[in-house]
Order: C-alpha cells, then sequence, then structure tokens
C-alpha cells in the first residue's frame, strides 16, 4: 500500500455503563451504522442500577470515529456511556463522557489518557474566576469534567472483569 493510500486508523472504547434493557437493539443498530460491521455486543446486568445493562465494545476506525459514536448515543437521555478515542498521527485523542443528569461532556487526552486543557480554555477559566480561587477551582472542575468522573465512577467499577469485544473496520 502507497503512503497515498494509506489512511490513519485510531482505536477506542465505546462505555455503555447503563441503559434500559429495551434500548439494547438500538443502541446495537446505531454503533454498527457509524462501524460499519456487525457489533458482538454482550450485555450483562448493570448493579449500580437494578433494571440497566452495560457493555464494553473496543473499535478500530479512522480518527473521528469516536466523536460519530458519541453523537449517535447522545439522542438516548437515560443511557450513561462513555466514548474514547486513542491519539493517532495528527489528532488528538479524546473521550466523552454522557449521565442523564449532566448532558455530554468532551475532553481532549494525551497518550496516558490524561485530560489535556488548551491554553485558551485555561486563560478563560481564569478571566471568568475573577481572581477568587473558589471560582477557579469550579471552572477547573468543569474543564476536566469532574462533575461526569464522579457520577460514572461507580459505574465504571461495576464493569471490571466484563467482556470486552474487538471490532474492527478495514477501509
Amino acid at each position: 500500500m502507497s503512503a497515498a493510500n494509506a489512511r490513519a486508523v485510531t482505536r477506542g472504547v465505546v462505555f455503555v455503563h447503563s441503559t434500559p434493557a429495551a434500548l439494547c437493539p438500538h443502541i446495537g443498530w446505531a454503533l454498527e451504522s457509524v462501524l460499519g460491521a456487525a457489533a458482538p455486543i454482550e450485555w450483562i446486568k448493570q448493579p449500580v442500577a437494578p433494571g440497566t445493562v452495560r457493555t464494553e465494545l473496543s473499535w478500530m476506525g479512522e480518527p473521528g470515529t469516536g466523536a460519530k459514536l458519541a453523537s449517535t448515543l447522545r439522542g438516548w437521555v437515560d443511557v450513561r456511556y462513555e466514548v474514547t478515542e486513542e491519539p493517532s498521527p495528527g489528532c488528538d485523542g479524546s473521550r466523552w463522557s454522557h449521565t442523564p443528569a449532566l448532558g455530554i461532556h468532551h475532553a481532549w487526552t494525551a497518550a496516558s489518557g490524561d485530560v489535556v486543557v488548551g491554553e485558551d480554555r485555561l486563560r478563560s477559566a481564569l478571566a471568568a474566576s475573577k481572581g477568587d480561587p473558589e471560582l477557579f477551582r469550579a471552572e477547573m472542575a468543569e474543564l476536566l469534567g469532574t462533575a461526569w468522573d464522579q457520577e460514572l465512577e461507580p459505574f465504571r467499577y461495576a464493569g471490571e472483569g466484563a467482556p470486552v469485544r474487538w471490532l474492527h473496520r478495514v477501509s
């Protein structure tokens, strides 16, 4: 394959932390639509929220696939999810987190998975805080997605040991 024909590829994971079981087929179809391939999804009970289920799906695709996946899931307000996309040549990594109470949060991520906050966003937070340390802490918490992490952490922990399926898309 020549360099002109080579396409950048990245990978990521979709974590559906909790959803009503009735949405499972619809979520599966939505993910398959974005990924362009069948997604063999195994749903398991979510012990943190009785009556809901969870799943994880690892994927490979072109940069920007994570944003498409997060956008596709955004329509279901009763779904708690996260989508990650690893950095790839010329593209930063990203993480999208969604909870019914908070909506969606996007953060750029480094190769280590840490949230990266750009200097313009830091300047804006500093200006908005008007020198008040408590306001600055609140601005930083918003930029880092602290509220989303706090709400999702029990759901993340409950998913340890859950099966992971890999889905590859070769273009």
